[in-house]
């Protein structure tokens, strides 16, 4: 397998495991987006705050692009069927949050060699995973499943991000992204080490 190949598939920490490791790899953290689907959602005022973009991104940064995306499919969708809350399944926040992992290992991949580099890809990663995934997938599918024929898009677009308080959420969740990095680069490193 080419090594272009290889990194579409896995992340550079991933690439040279066995097949067991990986799958190891993956399903773990499968399981924690499964989790973070199940416990970190709560509600402030009108907005429904997630962890999800923080825990895909991740998921993308730590796999890879192809695997990241399935891990964050497959984790929203059990997520789901393990508590629903009553809701109907919508199947396009699955695919949003594996395109944010799939956006963030494409992104990753690509070498910078410069000083803060990797902060550049993270400031990269917010600003497509925002407008393909937030607005470009999520938001349009909510206007097209509750308002297609009423509202225009613009003003649907508009009142989704904020009043109801979406853009506040992507916010809090690219923050952490920056916050956290570090933490996540010596997460690879560690897991590189024990391999």
């Amino acid at each position: 397998m080419s090594k272009k190949l290889k990194r579409i598939l896995f992340s550079e920490l991933m690439e040279d495991l066995s097949k067991t490791q990986k799958i190891a790899y993956i399903s773990v953290m499968t399981a924690l987006l499964v989790i973070c689907n199940m416990f970190f959602e709560f509600k402030f005022a009108d907005t429904q705050y997630s962890l999800t973009i923080l825990f895909s991104v991740m998921a993308g940064i730590i796999i890879g692009p192809i695997f990241g995306f399935s891990a964050c499919f497959l984790g929203d969708l059990v997520g789901f069927l393990y508590n629903s809350g009553g809701y109907p399944y919508y199947p396009w926040i699955g695919l949003a949050m594996g395109f944010i992992a799939l956006i963030s290992g494409l992104v990753m991949a690509v070498e910078f060699k410069f000083k803060g580099g990797a902060y550049l890809k993270i400031a990269i990663i917010s600003i497509l995973t925002f407008f393909v995934c937030t607005i470009g997938i999520n938001t349009t599918a909510f206007w097209i499943l509750y308002n297609g024929r009423v509202t225009p898009y613009y003003v649907y677009a508009g009142t989704r991000l904020f009043i109801n308080g979406q853009i506040w959420n992507s916010l809090l969740n690219y923050a952490l992204v920056f916050i956290l990095y570090p933490i996540i680069v010596k997460l690879k490193e560690i897991l590189t080490k024990k391999s």
